[in-house]
């Protein structure tokens, strides 16, 4: 049998323990609940075309996009807009884009992760207008460029897989 005491001492010692840990685990908390994205370019022939790395700390909303092309949101299946004119493919592409990360909360600038698939290894240059004008000063994410001998459907040139970070709210 336990005496008052006895109950008395174990409670203020659970107390005790409990704020200690409390105390001890309030900056981890703190720190958990900012939200910082950076991009880093180490090669000098990178700066302005794509980021090397890309870092997220702190909670967050992830958003990945599907392949996103030149299909028709209004058409059927296989609809695809500007059959042959590769630029306008593109600027359209990059536009359902912005519009696909603005119902999800997010920007251009919380793109961390894009890869590219061109039909034509000569559209490349097209390619780097259209994003570049796309972008304009918003960090650019870290990026890869395939060459693929088709997309999703005929006549498509151009796709482009969107991995976007926001911070939770």
């Amino acid at each position: 049998m336990h005496s008052q005491g006895d109950c008395h001492v174990r409670k203020l010692f659970a107390l005790t323990a409990l704020a200690a840990l409390s105390f001890a685990l309030m900056p981890t908390a703190a720190s958990a609940q900012t939200f910082e994205k950076k991009n880093y370019t180490y090669s000098e022939w990178t700066k302005g075309r794509f980021s090397e790395a890309v870092t997220l700390i702190g909670p967050g909303k992830m958003i990945f996009l599907a392949g996103v092309g030149a299909e028709d949101e209004n058409g059927k299946g296989g609809d695809i807009l500007h059959k042959g004119d590769f630029t306008a493919q593109c600027k359209y592409a990059f536009e359902k884009i912005k519009r696909a990360l603005d119902k999800n909360g997010a920007a251009l600038g919380d793109i961390v992760k894009m890869v590219t698939y061109l039909t034509d290894v000569r559209y490349q240059p097209d390619f780097g207008k259209c994003r570049q004008d796309t972008f304009g000063t918003t960090p650019m994410p870290a990026h890869t460029l395939l060459i693929i001998n088709q997309v999703a459907w005929p006549g498509m040139l151009v796709e482009v897989d969107v991995t976007a970070a926001v911070p939770l709210k």
